[in-house]
């Protein structure tokens, strides 16, 4: 978008500090939203200054309760946006409009949230969160090149699998990749690290809808290991991880 940020990344982060203390709020999730304001109507923002928004409120389980229990996902019959058709290293607000139309439409199928297929066949991500499974001991993600955003969250899971001995792979995932997983979850800065135990294969719009039990249908050991770890960096409690954390005290 060519957006010239008039903040440096220190000025903003001193602001997201100051919204966090003067709503006084000690757990919260952060949005900043970068826009092109007013100016000319037309669709290239020529004379339009760009300008900052930050949101921060506090926000329980993203998946509620079943976050712990595991959650069930619907592969959608549409495709997610293609890595070729913009930069997959940005959060663009016009792509979330995908994302909640095909979260929505993954709830009236039953289900708690949507699973994306990329233009290729392969599994992309969910509307806002990454995916990774464990097969066989080794950890698997796939990358931008399969349209998906390289979360901030997943980086660190990948990170914490290796300094704990889980071998990782960074390769396509298939849709039987899915369903033959030991263990499935997905990563997001909202969702941190939520289970899958249950997928709805919904992506052939002209064949029945075909459901699979992830594992033994309850969230397994290395899932429950990984989450457990991201939590207590998280917390604080992990001072090996300090230099991920930023305090937000003056």
């Amino acid at each position: 978008l060519n957006m010239k940020v008039p903040y440096t990344k220190e000025e903003i982060m001193d602001t997201i500090k100051l919204v966090l203390r003067k709503n006084k709020l000690d757990s919260a999730y952060i949005r900043p939203i970068l826009f092109y304001s007013y100016g000319n109507p037309g669709l290239v923002p020529k004379e339009c200054p760009v300008e900052l928004i930050i949101g921060a409120w506090e926000w329980g389980a993203y998946l509620g309760e079943k976050s712990a229990q595991g959650v069930s996902v619907y592969i959608l019959p549409w495709r997610r946006v293609h890595h070729s058709q913009y930069d997959m290293a940005a959060k663009l607000g016009g792509i979330y409009v995908q994302s909640t139309i095909c979260g929505v439409y993954a709830r009236t199928k039953g289900c708690d949230e949507a699973v994306f297929l990329n233009l290729e066949g392969n599994v992309a991500e969910g509307p806002g969160e990454n995916i990774l499974l464990i097969k066989d001991g080794v950890l698997k993600t796939n990358d931008m090149t399969e349209s998906v955003l390289e979360g901030i969250t997943r980086t660190s899971i990948l990170k914490i699998a290796e300094d704990q001995g889980i071998p990782t792979k960074i390769e396509p995932i298939t849709k039987e990749d899915l369903f033959q997983a030991d263990e499935l979850f997905f990563s997001g800065t909202a969702v941190e690290v939520i289970p899958i135990v249950r997928i709805t294969d919904g992506s052939q719009a002209d064949s029945p809808d075909k459901e699979y039990t992830v594992g033994n249908g309850i969230p397994g050991p290395v899932t429950k290991k990984l989450k457990r770890i991201f939590m207590e960096i998280v917390g604080g409690k992990r001072p090996e991880y300090e230099d991920w954390l930023v305090y937000t005290d003056e």
